[in-house]
């Protein structure tokens, strides 16, 4: 394990991890990242897939927002003009 880095806990419970172990990792904006608790220690990963049977929100916000950064702009665009056209049916 590398040089120990010391953040504070913000009061939701964060942490900003510093970009250089960001890098390091292979951690950019919008990844997925999994969580982990072994022996009173929390673990950070980057994952390519949500765990099968995960079905809790975040799960499922992760996965869409991963499956969309991966399809082509056209593909993308229809996608929101359909989100868009459900909205406004519901709204109506």
């Amino acid at each position: 394990m590398g040089k120990s880095v010391y953040k504070l806990l913000d009061q939701k419970g964060r942490v900003l991890i510093p970009k250089e172990m960001r890098n390091a990792a292979g951690m950019e904006y919008g990844d997925i990242v999994g969580l982990g608790l072994l022996d009173g220690k929390v673990s950070v990963r980057k994952v390519s897939i949500v765990e099968v049977g995960d079905q809790s929100p975040e799960a499922v916000e992760a996965y869409v927002r991963a499956a969309i950064r991966t399809m082509p702009d056209d593909t993308r665009l229809s996608l929101i003009s359909d989100l868009s056209g459900l909205m406004r049916q519901k709204e109506g």
